[in-house]
């Protein structure tokens, strides 16, 4: 096994037992689901904003600046994300408005659960943290943006990010 390969494994393990953490506490807690699922998700988007954030500063520290909003995302699809998940993005669609859909089709956190619909609906906390890394990732490259992810048939996975656009390309 390389180098490469243990530091997904131990990431996947990381963010596995993350999500347990957090579930089991506020679960003992006896707050009702909804909230739990809120608590989770909040907390682990937190901390994949920071991650995400310091993951592209130093990715990116020794290259010009990049000012193009396609070649921002074109950075995530490609050098961030196999920075994380040891593969590029499988496909990158937009409508050129700033919205923009990454679809992962063996996503690495979803490859040791199962494949096919029976356990989506669990997933939602799993999907929080690395919504959580690209908003960083972007916020460090410099651009505000939500993203949400959806989980149709495992391992696949999609995200969608919307860009919010400047004041000063609000005004043009």
């Amino acid at each position: 096994m390389s180098q490469r390969d243990e530091a997904g494994t131990l990431f996947e393990f990381l963010h596995m037992e993350m999500v347990h953490m957090f579930m089991s506490a506020e679960e003992e807690e006896e707050t009702a689901n909804n909230d739990v699922r809120d608590f989770v998700h909040v907390k682990l988007e937190k901390i994949g904003f920071s991650c995400g954030q310091s993951l592209a500063e130093r990715l990116t520290q020794d290259t010009p600046r990049m000012t193009d909003q396609l070649e921002v995302i074109k950075f995530i699809c490609k050098d961030f994300w196999m920075n994380l998940f040891q593969k590029q993005v499988d496909n990158l669609r937009t409508n050129h408005k700033g919205v923009y859909v990454l679809q992962d089709n063996k996503f690495q956190t979803f490859a040791p659960i199962a494949n096919g619909t029976q356990y989506i609906e669990q997933m939602s906390p799993f999907l929080a943290m690395p919504c959580g890394l690209i908003r960083g990732a972007l916020a460090a490259l410099g651009h505000t943006a939500t993203v949400h992810a959806d989980v149709v048939n495992m391992p696949a996975c999609t995200f969608q990010i919307r860009i919010q656009r400047m004041e000063t390309e609000a005004i043009q």
